[in-house]
């Protein structure tokens, strides 16, 4: 048991909340610190004017038994909605099933494409590309070049940030897998009972009725009910070690107060692992800091536009393959839930994948706003003129990059860790550098809880998505079998990295392919970052 000094915990996303939720379920004490003045990290539900709308989509659905429980205790039934799931393509003003249906791309893409996409099919199965070591020449030897430019390139290229051909094949390998154009059509004219080869996707989901932040909102209520403290708008500044006996034993951290020492007997990060390596006093050696220095983040922007009702769309969301405009991915939050939206009117939200400090991030909110309006009108999903109001929301650090070197830079960071500082524990999705959906998170707090308080010996980095697709309808404890120490989490793919020394911004993972939901989950903050930007626009 920890003694009175109990624990600190980083970040009140749901990976530091569970962790607080789990500590005092178990009678130890907790203080939970989060930067950001809302607590739930990238599932929180940002609310502007009555509307509310997620970063990214958050569909609760796990195979992770105790993570279900979780749920259900911290919200009760009637605050679940069970949704229909919907996503489609949009290409070239058609709409495509995802998962790709032959029948229906075929008669979107007319007679005439269709032959020449066979065609190109065909050639690709006579003479397939000969370098098939990225995802582009993977892609294109399976469905021929035309199909992969229309469905796979531009999508890719936007989520990414890069050439797909700079893409390692592996990740194609495994999100792809049991999929070629042979087998969709096959698929389109058997029978039901017949189609066992391709991966089948869950049909439904369930979903808070005031969205993901309504779960974390509540389980920061819950935590405070139980004894434990949790301060928004508190970041960590430094986590104070003693080298001699190998432990960390308090936290620095600034809030409305000014600035103070916290002490601890153990910290729970979900802060980024790099912020936290480099907030380590004393500081960490040389090859350490450089390992945190050189991790690198894909950042994620959503510019929410209020139009009528009468422009509603059936989907959770829409994948964005047309290359002439930049949106990768539109959301429909009244499709998610009639509680985020108004009577008459819905909530469309654009969502721009980047990196932090670029031309877009830097973008003022009125200019983002008037060319995500301008390119909703562009795609024909609304007519002009009928873009009601706007609102922006920046996210930070939405996804950790998974480039030539992180692997190794993760393990340097967590082997100095587990040495020299055993009772710093890092969990979630940035706090691990993994990128993890939300059920995975908040079990890596669970195990975590667990060895702290009972003394087990879970190994957390276990944790991990299994190779089946993370929305497949299967059982499971949702603890993959894959190599703790080099698992990577929620299958992702390797990016070239930069030079060292260069703090490049060519690469970066921030989706798993269309259904790789871009903001499936994320831990708070324990740093102060703009990540709501409050200005509103009203057009016409």
């Amino acid at each position: 048991m920890a003694d009175e000094r109990g624990t600190v915990v980083i970040g009140a996303g749901p990976a530091g909340l569970t962790a607080a939720y789990e500590l005092l379920r178990r009678g130890a004490p907790v203080r939970v610190f989060e930067a950001d003045e809302v607590v739930g990290g990238i599932s929180r539900t940002v609310e502007r004017d009555g509307w509310r709308f997620d970063i990214g989509g958050h569909r609760f659905f796990t195979k992770v038994p105790r993570v279900e429980e979780f749920w259900h205790e911290v919200l009760p039934d009637e605050d679940f909605l069970l949704r229909p799931r919907m996503s489609r393509i949009y290409y070239r003003g058609a709409l495509y099933d995802y998962p790709l249906n032959a029948t229906n791309a075929l008669r979107n893409l007319g007679l005439r494409e269709a032959a020449l996409c066979m065609g190109s099919y065909a050639r690709a199965r006579l003479r397939p590309p000969k370098d098939q070591s990225h995802f582009e020449g993977w892609v294109s030897a399976r469905f021929g070049w035309r199909l992969y430019s229309i469905f796979f390139k531009t999508y890719t290229e936007k989520v990414w940030g890069m050439p797909a051909d700079q893409l390692q094949a592996d990740w194609a390998a495994q999100r792809i897998k049991n999929l070629s154009l042979a087998k969709a059509v096959r698929n389109a004219v058997l029978p039901k009972r017949n189609r066992k080869d391709v991966t089948s996707l869950i049909e439904e989901f369930q979903y808070p009725k005031l969205g993901p932040g309504m779960m974390w909102e509540r389980c920061a209520e819950e935590v405070r009910r139980r004894g434990g403290r949790v301060d928004t708008g508190t970041w960590v500044t430094a986590v104070h070690r003693d080298p001699e006996h190998r432990r960390a034993v308090a936290v620095t951290v600034n809030g409305a107060g000014g600035q103070r020492t916290e002490p601890a007997e153990h910290v729970v990060s979900s802060m980024p692992i790099s912020e936290l390596v480099a907030a380590l006093r004393p500081a960490a050696p040389p090859e350490v800091l450089a390992a945190a220095a050189d991790l690198r983040y894909r950042d994620f922007l959503t510019v929410a536009l209020v139009v009528p009702e009468e422009f509603s769309f059936p989907d959770n969301w829409i994948y964005v393959h047309d290359p002439a405009v930049k949106v990768g991915r539109i959301q429909n939050f009244g499709s998610w839930s009639p509680h985020l939206v108004k009577d008459g009117r819905t909530c469309l939200g654009l969502e721009y994948f980047v990196f932090e400090d670029d031309e877009t991030w830097r973008t003022p909110d009125a200019d983002l706003i008037a060319a995500a309006t301008a390119e909703l009108e562009r795609l024909g999903l609304v007519r002009p003129g009928v873009v009601e109001a706007g609102y922006v929301v920046r996210m930070p650090k939405a996804y950790p990059v998974y480039d030539e070197r992180y692997q190794h830079n993760v393990d340097v960071i967590r082997e100095w860790l587990a040495r020299e500082v055993p009772n710093v524990h890092p969990v979630g999705r940035n706090g691990m550098h993994r990128y993890n959906n939300q059920d995975h998170s908040m079990l890596t707090a669970m195990l975590t809880a667990e060895n702290i308080v009972c003394g087990t010996r879970h190994d957390v980095w276990s944790v991990n998505v299994e190779q089946d697709y993370h929305e497949e309808s299967a059982g499971g404890d949702g603890r993959g079998a894959g190599d703790s120490r080099h698992g990577t989490g929620r299958d992702a793919p390797i990016m070239p990295a930069p030079p060292l020394g260069v703090a490049g911004t060519a690469g970066a993972t921030a989706a798993s392919g269309p259904d790789g939901s871009a903001g499936s989950d994320g831990d708070g903050r324990a740093r102060k970052a703009p990540v709501e930007q409050p200005a509103q626009i009203r057009l016409g």
